[in-house]
């Protein structure tokens, strides 16, 4: 008896030093990495946006002001958000949106009216770019001559039409609501679409109306017509910037610079490089190249576009930052919730419903219900805080059961030997739940890396920007060029927990 619990302790002693050398070998990854930038450009997703980003960046760079430009941040309230919580200094953004979107008037109100409004919120405005840009619908250009469309308001006398909208049209005061309410429109078969998805669909008939910018270059390349807006619902959409009045004065002098410097066949072009390309800074060259000479002294390479390997990496260390960052917090609350939950009770199913409804909670659903909150907005520190909350449910899970399948006899043992809770809890039962603990923690990383690829809707980086990009370019390349590593990522991460397992976790542990 006394050499059975002799070898009893001798493998719970071992149990003990591998549970505490699997918290302290996690691989958090902690890069803290902070932009150089003194100005940070933000952009919307969709190609002209990143296009006049680029300009703008490089526009700032070339006045020897270190500039970034956060691609893709999503859309209108997102960007506005960040621009009034200091994440950004500046943005490409349309008096149209501006008016209805942003400030919610009805009424069409002149550039002054605008620019007084905005004072009062600390932002200001340059003078339009030189081209509108407004909302317009488009179809197949073959489906519109046969049927006889040429204006929106033609197309009440085709109720069986497919309309496909990207999501914030569906949802804008200048969008489909009162759009279909001005004209009367009967159409009932109305989907939300990714914007450049949308022309694919179009493109294979899978819807045949979808809403479009004025000036997107695919409008021609997919032979589509603008339907008329007979009744003149959409306001006029001139391209601005907007930019935080505190932000510093020769970079606002410089994106003043940009003011009348487009015009719509111009930016049409741009935008035609970009999606042939697939480069958004080629499209930025073009410019500069063409519509404005570089100033004398600057030499061209400053400006040659990043190598794949270079974004490759800075993409990687960043995915890396957001998930390990976000474990190590699931780690650090998720075990001590385990703990308690492993209690039973209404405690224990309190914990668990918890971790459980957050778990159910669409993780793109959970960054934008963050957004609003205070402390947080359009930054990393929201981006971890989503992948937080959503890697909590396994560790917490996997603690809870790996302590409750711990036998009746060993639990009994430890209260015989006079053990105090605590002792028995670090001593005893921790090390004995380890194998599953680290179970838990492992699908939690493994759920985070995936996850952190939304992290790049709200401009925090990582491999979710070429996966935006691409979605965006309708590009598999750049696709794949994220979703690939994060998946090998991913993999990389599991393999290095089972490592982890046949290293630390006991041999009779494993059994």
């Amino acid at each position: 008896m006394s050499r059975a619990n002799e070898s009893g302790n001798h493998e719970a002693r071992k149990a003990k030093q591998s549970c505490l050398l699997i918290f302290s070998c996690i691989p958090f990854f902690l890069i803290h990495s902070s932009s150089a930038a003194d100005v940070v450009i933000g952009s919307k997703k969709f190609t002209e946006s990143y296009v006049l980003g680029e300009i703008a960046k490089r526009t700032l760079i070339d006045e020897g002001i270190p500039a970034e430009h956060r691609q893709g941040m999503g859309g209108t309230i997102i960007l506005w958000q960040a621009l009034r919580g200091g994440q950004i200094d500046a943005y490409p953004e349309y008096t149209g949106t501006i008016t209805q979107e942003i400030l919610k008037r009805d009424d069409a109100s002149s550039l002054e009216q605008i620019r007084e409004s905005l004072g009062k919120l600390g932002v200001g405005m340059t003078e339009p770019l030189g081209f509108n840009n407004t909302y317009a619908l488009v179809m197949r250009r073959s489906d519109a001559q046969r049927l006889g469309v040429r204006t929106i308001n033609d197309l009440r006398k085709h109720p069986e039409l497919k309309i496909g909208l990207t999501h914030e049209f569906l949802d804008r005061q200048d969008g489909w609501q009162p759009l279909r309410e001005r004209y009367a429109l009967p159409q009932q078969n109305v989907v939300g679409i990714d914007h450049a998805l949308g022309y694919a669909a179009l493109a294979n008939s899978s819807i045949d109306v979808k809403d479009a910018y004025s000036t997107d270059a695919k409008i021609e390349q997919n032979d589509l017509v603008v339907l008329e807006d007979d009744l003149q619902f959409f306001p006029k959409y001139e391209a601005v910037f907007l930019f935080r009045q505190s932000t510093r004065a020769d970079a606002i002098a410089a994106l003043r610079r940009l003011e009348g410097a487009l015009d719509e066949r111009h930016v049409i072009q741009l935008n035609a490089e970009a999606e042939r390309t697939k480069n958004y800074t080629k499209a930025a060259d073009l410019y500069f190249n063409v519509g404005a000479p570089r100033p004398s002294g600057h030499s061209d390479h400053s400006h040659i576009g990043e190598s794949f390997p270079h974004k490759l990496a800075r993409w990687t260390l960043r995915h890396l930052e957001l998930a390990g960052f976000s474990l190590l917090l699931s780690v650090i609350f998720g075990i001590p919730l385990g703990i308690a939950a492993s209690r039973g009770g209404a405690t224990g199913h309190a914990i668990l419903g918890f971790a459980g409804i957050v778990q159910t909670i669409p993780s793109l659903a959970l960054l934008a219900l963050l957004v609003p909150l205070p402390f947080f907005g359009i930054s990393l520190r929201t981006a971890i805080a989503a992948l937080f909350l959503y890697g909590l449910l396994p560790i917490v899970r996997n603690t809870a059961s790996g302590l409750q399948d711990i036998p009746r006899s060993l639990r009994e043992s430890a209260i015989a030997l006079g053990l105090s809770p605590m002792t028995r809890l670090w001593e005893i039962y921790l090390p004995m739940a380890s194998r599953s603990i680290l179970s838990g923690i492992k699908t939690s990383a493994v759920i985070n890396i995936g996850t952190a690829t939304l992290a790049a809707l709200i401009g925090a980086g990582g491999l979710g920007e070429p996966i935006l990009s691409g979605l965006n370019l309708n590009d598999h390349v750049t696709i794949l060029q994220g979703a690939i590593p994060a998946a090998l990522l991913a993999l990389l991460v599991q393999w290095f927990f089972d490592l982890l397992d046949r290293v630390l976790i006991p041999k009779g542990l494993r059994l």
